[in-house]
C-alpha cells in the first residue's frame, strides 16, 4: 500500500484487561501488589550481589542481569497498566510511545531468554570441567558473552519495531491489549503484514530453538557428569545448583512457546492478556524468589547483610 494513502494515526488507545470497573479495582490491587514484589525482589537481588563479595562469581554474574532483565521488562509495561486500571476511560499512549515500549519489552525478554542459555552453559562449565571453571569462564569471557546476548536482543528488537512501525494504520486505533505488543498491532494495519509475521516466526523460532537445545545439550552434558561422581553427597549437591535454574527456564520457556506457537484455532484475546500478565509481571517476580528460596549462597548473603543491618 502506498504510505500517502495513509490517514495519520498520533496515537492509539489501550483497551486494557477489562473494561468491568468492579473488576478493574480488584485487579489494580492485585497487580499493583505483584509489582511491588517484583520490583523489590529484583533490585534487591541485583544489590545484594554487588554487595557480598562471596556472590561475584559468573553465576551471579548473569543472575544480577537477569534481575536487572526481568525489572526492565516488567517495567516497560506494569506500570502503565496499571494507571490504565485506574482510568475511567481508555489509556492512550503515543505512536513514539508505543514504538519504545514495545523497544525495551523487547530487548528484555530477548535477554532474559538468550540469558537462560548462558546460564546452562555456565553450570556446564561449573559442574563438568570443575578444575578449568575459573579459566573457561573469565571475566572476559563473560562480559562477551553478556555483550553478545544484548546485541542480540536490540538487533531483534530493532528489526520488530522498525518493520510494525512503518505499516500503515488507517483504520482503528484501539489496541485491544494492555501493552503495545505485535499481533495486536497487526491486527490493527491496513498494510501487508505477512513479512511482518514471517520476520516474527523465522527470528523468534530460531531464538527459542537455539535457547533452548542450548539448554538441553548443556544438561544433557551435566548429567552425565554428576553421574559419574563418586559420592551421592556430590551428586546431590550438583543437582541442587541445577534446580533453580531449570525451574525458570521451565517457567518462562514454556509460557513463551504457549503465547507464541499454538494453534491459531486455540487463540482467544482474553486468553493472550492473561497469559501475558503472567510473563509480563508474574514470571519476573518469580524468579528472584526462585534463586533466593533455594540458593544456600544467596540465603547466607541475605543472613550477613540482615546481621550488617541490624548490629
Amino acid at each position: 500500500m502506498d504510505r500517502g494513502n495513509c490517514s495519520s494515526i498520533n496515537e492509539f488507545f489501550l483497551l486494557g484487561i477489562t473494561d468491568n470497573p468492579e473488576m478493574k479495582m480488584i485487579l489494580f490491587c492485585i497487580f499493583l501488589v505483584v509489582y511491588l514484589l517484583n520490583f523489590l525482589a529484583n533490585l534487591g537481588m541485583i544489590i545484594l550481589i554487588q554487595l557480598d563479595s562471596q556472590l561475584h562469581t559468573p553465576m551471579y554474574f548473569f543472575l544480577s542481569h537477569l534481575s536487572f532483565a526481568d525489572l526492565c521488562y516488567s517495567t516497560a509495561v506494569g506500570p502503565k497498566m496499571l494507571v490504565g486500571l485506574l482510568a475511567e476511560k481508555n489509556m492512550s499512549i503515543s505512536v513514539v510511545g508505543c514504538a519504545l515500549q514495545f523497544f525495551v519489552f523487547c530487548i528484555f525478554t530477548d535477554t532474559e531468554c538468550l540469558l537462560l542459555a548462558v546460564m546452562a552453559f555456565d553450570r556446564y562449565q561449573a559442574i563438568s570441567n570443575p578444575l578449568l571453571y575459573t579459566v573457561n569462564m573469565s571475566s572476559r569471557t563473560c562480559f562477551q558473552l553478556l555483550a553478545g546476548v544484548y546485541l542480540v536482543g536490540m538487533t531483534d528488537a530493532l528489526t520488530h519495531t522498525t518493520l510494525t512501525f512503518r505499516l500503515c494504520f488507517c483504520g482503528s486505533n484501539e489496541i485491544n491489549h494492555f501493552f503495545c505488543d505485535v499481533p495486536p498491532l497487526l491486527l490493527l494495519s491496513c498494510s501487508d503484514t505477512q513479512v511482518n509475521e514471517l520476520v516474527i516466526f523465522t527470528v523468534f523460532g530460531f531464538i527459542e530453538l537455539s535457547t533452548i537445545s542450548g539448554v538441553l545439550v548443556s544438561y544433557c552434558y551435566i548429567i552425565l557428569s554428576v553421574l559419574k561422581m563418586p559420592s551421592a553427597e556430590g551428586r546431590l549437591k550438583a543437582f541442587s545448583t541445577c534446580t533453580s535454574h531449570l525451574t525458570a527456564v521451565a517457567i518462562f520457556q514454556g509460557t513463551m512457546l504457549f503465547m507464541y506457537f499454538r494453534p491459531s484455532s486455540s487463540y482467544s484475546l482474553d486468553q493472550d492478556k492473561m497469559t501475558s500478565v503472567f510473563y509480563t509481571l508474574v514470571i519476573p517476580m518469580l524468579n528472584p524468589l526462585i534463586y533466593s528460596l533455594r540458593n544456600k549462597d544467596v540465603k547466607q548473603a541475605l543472613k550477613k547483610l540482615k546481621n550488617k543491618i541490624l548490629s
